[in-house]
């Protein structure tokens, strides 16, 4: 393996991962043709085959299950060594490798905001994906920590609640619930709902809060994206269960209306989530402290509050606590 290079070994434990070259590429930024070259040249440079193409599927080799083995020890030794170097670094400098569900790129980039005027030295490798993307990312340890809605029950993670982002219906403007208080949730049973997919965190909520009002919803759409589902209901097509913080901006422009429910709110809660045994860099831990150790201060101000006065105001009040 002297020829083997990082670059090939990184492609390949991508492409192994996902047993498809095009889902590799677009995790890698690469072009399918590029991965497909690079696995080459280390099956060249191995002298044996990695993968098999069985019909439509791509399957590992014997070698090739041999070589992901091996691979991920190696990337496993790799990242360990770049936490003792960032150690030595301290928490002012090194890298924070996040990864955080879709629906948290509404609020974390001003949590970062805030860490970043204390620790302005770091590098932050911030990567959005979905549930499952995310644990296949603990999992092979290409993060520190992730931000998650919905943790499975497992041992080997290690999962601290840190923010409660409550669910709110909202409408277009001058729909004939909007300005209505205590709205009885039976009321809702006749209106066009806009659904997020199966096995979303926000969909989970959303399933359980109608089972316990007794509410068959009317499901007009069904949207991978809360970006889509308000713009849909913008639109006028229907209504919708959204997590609050994905629809600030919205309500107080007013192009969008909560509608007030008589009912209590169903929760979303935000995880921070790492694998039991894993070895933090200085930064990743600073991180880490700064989000659950001044947690209500923190989340409370950040998530309300997005203008650099207003965080550098935050950071001297989590300073001075």
């Amino acid at each position: 393996m002297k020829n083997t290079t990082l670059r090939q070994l990184t492609v390949f434990l991508t492409a192994a991962r996902h047993l498809h070259f095009t889902r590799a590429a677009q995790e890698l930024g690469m072009t399918q043709p590029s991965v497909s070259i690079q696995i080459r040249q280390l099956e060249e440079n191995l002298g044996v085959a990695l993968f098999e193409q069985i019909g439509k599927r791509t399957f590992l080799t014997e070698a090739g299950q041999e070589i992901y083995r091996y691979g991920q020890r190696i990337r496993q030794q790799l990242a360990e060594a770049e936490t003792v170097l960032e150690r030595l670094k301290g928490a002012q400098g090194g890298q924070l490798r996040l990864a955080i569900g879709r629906t948290a790129k509404y609020f974390i980039p001003r949590l970062i905001a805030a860490f970043t005027l204390t620790h302005p030295d770091i590098a932050i490798d911030l990567h959005i994906t979905g549930r499952d993307g995310l644990l296949a990312q603990l999992e092979n340890n290409e993060r520190d920590m992730v931000v998650m809605g919905s943790v499975p029950e497992d041992d080997t993670l290690d999962a601290q609640p840190f923010l409660e982002d409550p669910l709110v219906v909202i409408a277009p403007p001058g729909h004939p619930l909007a300005g209505k208080s205590k709205i009885p949730p039976a009321e809702l049973s006749t209106e066009r709902f806009l659904m997020r997919e199966s096995r979303s965190d926000t969909r989970e909520v959303t399933d359980d809060f109608f089972r316990r009002q007794g509410i068959e919803p009317r499901t007009t759409m069904i949207i991978n994206s809360n970006e889509a589902i308000k713009q849909s209901v913008q639109a006028g097509i229907g209504i919708a269960l959204v997590p609050t913080q994905s629809v600030v901006l919205e309500l107080e422009v007013g192009r969008l209306v909560r509608l007030d429910l008589d009912a209590l709110a169903p929760q979303r809660v935000w995880y921070l989530v790492n694998r039991r045994e894993k070895r933090f860099s200085a930064v990743a831990e600073a991180f880490r402290n700064f989000v659950l150790d001044k947690e209500r201060q923190c989340i409370e101000a950040c998530m309300q509050r997005s203008s650099p006065r207003d965080i550098h105001g935050l950071t001297q009040q989590i300073q001075q606590g």
